[in-house]
């Protein structure tokens, strides 16, 4: 019996992620009963991800486990996302910001509107799925440039999302367009328990216009719809995500150096 909480699911979810870029990029990554850990090279100082999957009795002695990995990978830049809220990792010369909602929507249909259809009657406003390492490519864009990515930036193809990572199984990439200029997108990745949301971003150009409702729902709608979606949210997106029927969770910390 599969007793993990949605809190959990949400973690498995975003570890599974990680993996598919490791894998994708060919990355080195550890899995270990209580997170995943992806040593992102992109750059000699890029920012390794450890995901924390499952709660922590004693916070010391994952800090200490975590420690020993940080040595042996010479880890400088670092992302650790704790949903747990125990870790201090000032030791490490981390800070962390403003705690983020985990959030789940549960499997139920979003209202009457066709995949793909603007809301507020926007007929210029289009959303598909995108196939094609060009177009995987827009999607890239429109994440570091409207999400932003301030570490990718100037955005420049395939270093941040490489088209192999379109081909790894569970991942799929949505676009929105108005009038056929990209305006925003997304990334899903359903690890067959649940749907990850991911980086729904909109282009600075096209702001207040539902370009992410408009992805958002168009991605819920195709991506598994009968599997719970979960996401983090930022404080920008938690309104939208409210009101599309995701729930928190918990409230997830994010330590960086």
């Amino acid at each position: 019996m599969n007793t993990r909480s949605r809190l959990e699911l949400a973690n498995d979810n975003a570890a599974a992620f990680w993996l598919a870029q490791a894998r994708a990029h060919g990355w080195q990554q550890l899995t270990r009963p209580g997170f995943t850990a992806v040593r992102c090279a992109r750059t000699p100082t890029d920012s390794h991800r450890v995901v924390v999957t499952v709660p922590y009795g004693e916070p010391a002695a994952l800090e200490e486990e975590l420690a020993v990995l940080f040595k042996e990978w010479s880890t400088t830049g670092l992302t650790v996302e704790d949903p747990y809220g125990g870790l201090d990792l000032e030791r490490f010369g981390c800070t962390h910001g403003q705690a983020m909602a985990v959030m789940v929507r549960e499997p139920g249909p979003l209202d009457d509107r066709a995949p793909g259809e603007a809301a507020r009657g926007d007929r210029s406003l289009t959303v598909d799925e995108v196939l094609d390492g060009d177009g995987f490519a827009e999607v890239e864009r429109a994440v570091v440039e409207g999400f932003p990515i301030p570490a990718r930036r100037p955005w420049s193809r395939g270093v941040m999302l490489p088209e192999p990572l379109l081909r790894q199984p569970g991942l799929r990439a949505w676009r929105g367009r108005i009038d056929g200029v990209t305006a925003g997108a997304c990334l899903t990745y359903d690890d067959g328990h649940a749907t990850g949301v991911y980086w729904v971003a909109t282009l600075p150009d096209h702001r207040s216009r539902g370009v992410a409702r408009a992805v958002l729902e168009a991605a819920l709608a195709a991506a598994h719809p009968d599997r719970p979606a979960t996401l983090v949210a930022t404080a920008l997106g938690e309104p939208l995500y409210l009101k599309l029927g995701f729930a928190e969770q918990g409230r997830t910390t994010w330590w960086s150096r």
